[in-house]
């Protein structure tokens, strides 16, 4: 779940915008799903009205207004509770709770009576124009008493409020407890990417004498924008490919050669003054129409991408440095490449198969407890479900699919210990293997060969996510799995099928951090409110400042 908090100070501007129909029509039957007593006796789940906006703000205000109270930044706390758009939607009641709960973490309730009250509201209208279920929540920051509520750090706590209602709720966990990070997509990027490819799709395929683009009827262009946003958003496809490339690499140089022969843009990011030393790299597809592209930095595509963690699984050397910095600079200029591309040889693929069983059957062994192990597994397993997609799937399909639910486990928040060790040394050969297929190898002799161990290591993933407690994301592995390898074997020719099993031991004990498990338990505390409270609004009475004595008019004027 995606919070995205912001503050201000025009209330009816953002009732209005959250009643209206949205910048794309979007806005769909807006009503609330949670709010104080008073409000939700006065609406309920009604369909709000613009006229409803305004009653609802002034009533929200009220506060504020009548104390006069400034706060830093602006009294109206905002923030969208966002889920990802294959998550589905919620119903209205589970909103409700959502959002009473995340108010209770972020400590906007009453804390059990020993604060004033807060006004506030939960709107819902539909989803966004990415497909993705949320809500609004709206908070006047002054309480009822004209006292101001704590927003110190308040983006911070939003965050560690979702992971602790990810995990109430069995909601996709995004970041666990500071273990996972997930990078997200903004919905203006995506918009910004299918708008741009949209126009030069259209300026390029048109007729002489077309219309031109500015000139379309709106809901012509609007379509057209739909179909780009519905395709596969080039972000996901370049992290596939940086993925893919680096798990087969076996030097940096190697991971720029490759990188380069997927087809995608590279440039580097040299140190100031310096053309050898570089501190970063970014990647872009290659235009299909003559549009701009749209550049994203390796940090950007997966926490596991950024150059320096990528550098943990290459050796270290100043000769591996000086081949590097050669194949930057040759990218940078777009000259060719330096070097070779490392392939293995026949006798390394004749025996591939049978080292990969044994690092399966070496996997069983490592506790579920071992972290860094695990998300270094599921990291290179997932590069090697990447580069068997971009060698036999003309577009995203199946493998790619897998490749993609594998590489949420190996997005760690901190770096993991570097990787290439015995345990995990036959997945970069694996990954170098699938390349070879994309360039005239072994074909399906080698995918049938290396298919079943390839699958049991993901099922195995799968079980080690589900006794780490990350429930979601191991039915997101075993259930794509089990479906996408049933029609992955249905493509190839016929081989001898295996249903190997892996193993489970129990989850190791978890160690809980005090400070979800004290937001979990301000959540319950604000859960048990009682009931029949009053549904009418406090009165909100300030009090009256003294006014000292008026002398009468005569007399002032003998004042000196």
């Amino acid at each position: 779940m995606m919070p995205n908090v912001s503050r201000g100070d025009r209330m009816h501007g953002l009732t209005a915008y959250l009643v209206g129909p949205g910048r794309a029509n979007e806005h769909t039957e807006p009503h609330l799903v949670g709010g104080d007593e008073a409000l939700m006796a006065w609406h309920d789940d009604a369909e709000l009205s613009a006229e409803s906006a305004a009653a609802i703000a002034r009533h929200l205000d009220r506060p504020q207004r009548a104390y006069g109270v400034e706060v830093a930044g602006g009294h109206v706390w905002h923030c969208s509770l966002s889920l990802r758009a294959d998550e589905g939607a919620l119903t209205d009641e589970q909103w409700g709770s959502i959002a009473r709960d995340f108010l209770a973490a972020m400590e906007f309730d009453d804390a059990e009576g020993t604060k004033a009250p807060m006004r506030w509201a939960a709107f819902h209208h539909g989803t966004s124009k990415a497909g993705n279920d949320h809500i609004h929540l709206v908070v006047n920051l002054v309480r009822e008493d004209g006292t101001k509520a704590s927003i110190h750090n308040d983006f911070h706590r939003a965050q560690k409020a979702a992971r602790a209602l990810e995990q109430k709720y069995g909601l996709e966990q995004l970041e666990s407890d500071g273990k996972y990070a997930t990078r997200g997509y903004k919905a203006g990027e995506r918009e910004a990417q299918a708008r741009g490819r949209a126009r030069a799709r259209y300026e390029r395929m048109a007729e002489p004498g077309s219309v031109p683009w500015e000139r379309l009827p709106r809901a012509d262009r609007e379509a057209r924008i739909g179909v780009e946003l519905r395709a596969e958003h080039g972000r996901q496809s370049l992290a596939r490919s940086v993925r893919a490339a680096a798990t087969a690499s076996t030097s940096e140089a190697d991971f720029v050669r490759r990188m380069r022969q997927s087809g995608a843009l590279v440039r580097p990011r040299f140190a100031d003054g310096r053309t050898d030393v570089i501190t970063g790299f970014s990647v872009a597809e290659r235009p299909q129409f003559g549009e701009r592209p749209t550049w994203y930095g390796g940090y950007r595509l997966g926490k596991d991408l950024s150059l320096s963690r990528l550098r943990q699984n290459w050796p270290d050397t100043p000769q591996s440095a000086t081949d590097a910095a050669a194949e930057w600079n040759a990218a940078r200029r777009q000259r060719r490449v330096v070097g070779n591309v490392d392939m293995p040889t026949p006798a390394v693929l004749a025996k591939q198969a049978a080292e990969l069983e044994q690092m399966v059957d070496r996997l069983n062994r490592v506790p579920f407890s071992d972290r860094d192990t695990w998300s270094s597994v599921a990291r290179d397993t997932a590069g090697a479900f990447a580069a068997w997609s971009r060698a036999t799937e003309p577009a995203p399909g199946d493998l790619a699919e897998i490749s993609d639910a594998l590489s949420r486990a190996a997005q760690t928040y901190r770096p993991t210990a570097p990787r290439r060790s015995t345990v995990t040394e036959p997945l970069a050969i694996t990954a170098m293997t699938m390349m070879a297929v994309a360039r005239g190898g072994r074909g399906p002799a080698v995918q049938i060969a290396m298919m079943h161990q390839m699958i049991r290591l993901a099922t195995a993933l799968g079980e080690w996510a589900k006794a780490a407690g990350e429930r979601r994301q191991a039915e997101r592995v075993l259930t794509d799995l089990r479906e996408r390898a049933a029609r992955i074997h249905a493509r190839l020719p016929k081989g001898k099928e295996e249903h190997a099993t892996v193993p489970g031991t129990p989850a190791p004990p978890r160690v809980l951090d005090p400070e979800l498990e004290a937001m979990k338990r301000r959540m319950q505390a604000g859960n048990a409110r009682p009931a029949t409270a009053a549904p009418l609004p406090n009165k909100i009475d300030p009090a009256r400042r003294p006014v000292g004595p008026v002398l009468p008019n005569r007399d002032r004027g003998n004042e000196r």
